[in-house]
């Protein structure tokens, strides 16, 4: 079973995408950061490339990307008639988008211990949220501000580390992972490397939010089927206007 009591427990999944559509429109001075980055990135390749090529993956690096969209959810009811509410944060102004999830986090959070968890959260959408909130000039939310915690009070939980048990070395993606425990990923769309296209050439956003949101609810019933709790039927998922 969950050690953590389910209610307390907020999923999330964050979409980002590159500051800018092309190399082109950066700003001059930061392509020569962005090309300074990239110097490593372009040895990784295993076809020949250059920086410009690789802007692409700006948006994985919260110096050079921004957040279009945090997506959440929670757990309530009963083993037999659980449900899950998710309900997304999305749009071009990301300061805005910040500060609705911040509010989220701040009413959500006032009372008693919560904790956030994502796949891959601790090394990607912890600290992007973290970096990006900073870079706005905002406060960070308590469940976020990891200053003068100890390892043992961080309320983060990472369902990719639950899946290593101990292991270092491991990747394993989301998708994977609900496909070895047998989960239902109902991914019918977009997968996360189109989101910079369907931002930035389609402008969709609410397609993204629809993509962010089914990937919301496999993290929380990968992390249920990890704990060996029943997983939540698909009628008894809900999308919070």
């Amino acid at each position: 079973m969950s050690p953590y009591p389910l209610h307390t427990i907020l999923f999330m999944d964050i979409e980002t995408v590159s500051q800018c559509p092309v190399f082109d429109e950066v700003p001059d001075e930061w392509k020569e950061l962005w090309r300074a980055k990239a110097g490593a990135l372009v040895q990784r390749e295993k076809e020949p490339t250059t920086p410009e090529e690789l802007y692409g993956k700006a948006a994985i690096y919260a110096e050079f990307g921004k957040v279009v969209c945090i997506s959440c959810g929670i757990i309530s009811g009963h083993p037999n008639e659980r449900k899950l509410l998710l309900k997304s944060f999305y749009g071009d102004d990301e300061k805005d988008v910040l500060t609705r999830f911040y509010d989220l986090l701040h009413k959500w959070g006032s009372e008693g211990q919560k904790y956030l968890c994502a796949h891959n959260g601790k090394d990607f959408d912890f600290p992007y949220l973290c970096r990006r909130m900073i870079i706005h000039g905002m406060r960070l939310p308590h469940v976020l501000n990891l200053a003068g915690k100890k390892p043992w009070e961080i309320p983060h939980i990472d369902t990719m580390e639950l899946w290593k048990f101990g292991e270092f070395k491991s990747f394993i993606s989301l998708n994977l992972l609900a496909h070895a425990l047998g989960v239902p990923t109902p991914k019918d769309d977009i997968d996360g490397s189109q989101v910079g296209e369907v931002y930035w050439r389609q402008k969709d956003l609410a397609r993204i939010a629809a993509y962010c949101q089914k990937d919301v609810a496999t993290v929380a019933q990968v992390y249920l089927r990890i704990h060996g709790e029943e997983l939540i039927l698909p009628e008894n998922i809900e999308i919070k206007a």
